[in-house]
């Protein structure tokens, strides 16, 4: 029978390339080198090496819909837009507004005065300052609202090569400073004598000089302006302002009144639109023909693998007995991964039981369970809303089966016939969670003593820092609490409850290497730090970062220390242990989202203080590839 069903497979696949790998390759394509595309306007307008797209408009014979999109050619080279009492000399059109130049320039300046570029963008007309703009500031006195966040971007000088480093950068999206509807001389508050500006559009690294403009209709002007397969999305910067943009697939302005909304394509390699994409009609007669000859053989071949699956008796082994995809979920060592059945792991838990439950978060809920040969799982099901989350998952729990560390809980495998719901199953060491111990629930009714608290800190960080630096790409966990810090028996960390429906829980290495690292992981190195503050505390109360804190900052700290840890009665060192803690707990919550500190800074600061410990203080600098092979003697921690 597998040789019917190999072969049933072999024309299946054989089919589907002949008859849909032109339309599939074209899809594929069409993802890669599609972008928003501007069609010229009706009247087919240019002006220098500028199409004019709708609405915009030159001659006034030519289709709009407002006066405010007239513009001027200058000199047959120049085109120039007006608003108010200013002409701005416009750079290039994009699908949602387009870049001007400074008024009345008549050569590129290095920096501008923060007047000069007039305050006629109140956000409540056509045209608002977008919000992809980044500037670049002179001679301020307060260097308080300069950002890090865009010394990245590549932000070309007047000759068009890279401007070098800028001394402060301010991207508009940041809006601490800058509000929509605002001038430029907003910045002169801070001591600032001039700047430029350049547009970053989004998902690009470099930007573009000029000042972008945001453009727009009224809301209450919008009825009937677009056309078939668009949608009307709002404005960033203009308030009640609207625009037509063309659904997926489609390529145009949007509007009825323009080019409306074209199929779009990929055809000899180059963009096509429209007619151009629709099948000729001998192409439709080869696919025919294709499928009359290989339509009957497909069909017996697939009622055949139908039958065979149908008389195959179920079962829930190992990953190697079901679909291909899951072939991938590969492994190493002692981790397995295994395809469970729903109905397996609700009777492992008892139905999901409400006394078994371990952590409940935005991700989903974890549960105790017990398999049917005695072994002991953490089971977290998740909650999808689509396919895609699904794939996301299994993609991610593919990527953490691959992953050997001995703080890491063994992912054993994973359920997926329960609809939107995905089931993953994780070793559950006999320690239970560090959260039952710290909150003496289910039976731990002593608590742990400090050093026990100090090692699981260190471990933990130490294997967070191991998923973000010694993976490639890196590993975010994105789910970091005292209820996903699994203890074994000697104490030792186990982490589970991974966020895999974070967008963000696997990137590629090159955007690892910029600062965009620093906003990916900002999540780990925060919830590092209320993790801190529940060893100290021994509470998991919701506002207990906010209540810490002011503790902390008022030098009260003895007041939220935990009282099984004995504070008043410690010796000096151990209360000045404490102390550092609570400091670096606070500088998790108060810098790990800008950048300035790291989930390996965390780790190697805690490495230090246990080391301390262990050696009755002995002063040592550790690097991070010390941080991620630390392994101390005796019993104390293990991180490696």
């Amino acid at each position: 029978m597998l040789p019917i069903v190999v072969l049933s497979t072999f024309v299946t696949i054989s089919f589907a390339v002949l008859v849909f790998l032109p339309i599939s390759h074209s899809l594929q394509e069409q993802r890669k080198l599609l972008q928003p595309t501007l069609i010229p306007n009706s009247c087919n307008e240019t002006c220098g090496k500028l199409h004019v797209p709708f609405p915009f408009y030159v001659n006034t014979s030519c289709v709009s819909i407002s006066n405010a999109f007239h513009l001027t050619c200058s000199n047959s080279s120049t085109l120039l837009v007006k608003i108010g009492s200013e002409s701005y000399p416009v750079l290039e059109f994009f699908s949602d507004g387009l870049l001007v130049d400074f008024p009345g320039t008549s050569s590129c300046r290095q920096y501008n005065d923060l007047n000069s570029f007039g305050n006629k963008f109140s956000g409540k007309d056509h045209f608002g300052v977008s919000v992809d703009n980044v500037i670049g500031l002179y001679d301020c006195e307060d260097s308080s609202l300069c950002k890090a966040d865009c010394e990245t971007v590549d932000l070309p000088g007047c000759d068009g090569s890279s401007g070098g480093s800028l001394g402060c950068c301010y991207p508009l999206s940041d809006h601490s400073i800058w509000h929509v509807g605002q001038g430029f001389s907003v910045f002169s508050q801070f001591g600032c004598r001039g700047f430029s500006s350049w547009a970053v559009l989004r998902g690009s690294n470099s930007g573009n000089r000029g000042v972008k403009l945001e453009w727009a209709i009224a809301r209450n002007s919008s009825n009937g302006v677009c056309a078939r397969n668009a949608d009307m999305v709002n404005a960033t910067s203009i308030e009640g302002g609207v625009r037509c943009v063309c659904q997926d697939g489609y390529v145009g302005d949007g509007f009825a009144n323009g080019s409306g909304c074209l199929q779009s394509c990929i055809k000899n390699g180059q963009e096509a639109y429209g007619n151009e994409c629709y099948i000729k009609r001998h192409d439709q007669r080869k696919i025919v023909i294709i499928a009359g000859i290989f339509g009957p053989l497909l069909t017996v071949a697939s009622l055949v693998a139908l039958f065979y699956l149908l008389k195959r008796p179920g079962k829930s082994g190992m990953l190697d007995t079901e679909p291909a995809y899951f072939h991938n979920l590969s492994s190493r060592k002692a981790c397995r991964s295994r395809l469970f059945s729903y109905h397996e792991l609700e009777e492992a838990t008892n139905g999901f039981e409400e006394s078994r439950k371990l952590m409940q978060g935005t991700n989903g809920t974890m549960f105790a369970g017990v398999l049917r040969d005695g072994s002991h799982v953490a089971i977290h099901k998740l909650k999808c809303e689509n396919e895609r989350d699904i794939i996301q998952v299994l993609s991610q729990i593919e990527v953490l089966s691959d992953v050997v560390h001995r703080n890491m809980a063994c992912l054993i495998g994973c359920c997926i016939d329960s609809g939107y719901t995905p089931l993953v199953v994780y070793e559950y060491p006999a320690n239970g969670t560090f959260k039952e111990h710290l909150h003496q629930s289910k039976g731990h009714k002593h608590g742990l003593d400090w050093y026990k608290r100090l090692n699981i800190a260190t471990e933990t960080a130490c294997v967070v820092a191991f998923l973000h630096y010694e993976n490639s790409p890196p590993i975010f966990h994105h789910n970091l609490t005292s209820s996903c810090i699994f203890l074994d028996g000697d104490f030792s960390v186990k982490i589970a409850g991974f966020g895999l429906l974070n967008s963000n829980f696997n990137h590629d290495s090159e955007s690892y290497k910029n600062r965009e690292c620093f906003h990916l992981s900002k999540n780990d190195v925060y919830d590092m730090g209320v993790v801190l503050l529940e060893i100290i505390s021994g509470s998991n109360h919701l506002d207990l970062p906010k209540l810490a804190l002011q503790k902390i900052k008022d030098g009260k700290l003895e007041e939220i220390v935990d009282t099984l840890l004995y504070y008043h009665e410690q010796p000096y060192h151990r209360q000045e242990q404490i102390q550092r803690i609570a400091d670096l707990a606070t500088r998790c919550l108060l810098f790990g989202a800008d950048g300035k500190l790291g989930i390996i800074d965390v780790a190697r600061e805690l490495v230090h203080i246990t080391k301390e410990s262990i050696d009755g203080g002995v002063e040592r600098t550790y690097n991070g590839g010390d941080i991620l092979k630390f392994k101390p003697s005796s019993n104390d921690i293990n991180v490696s």
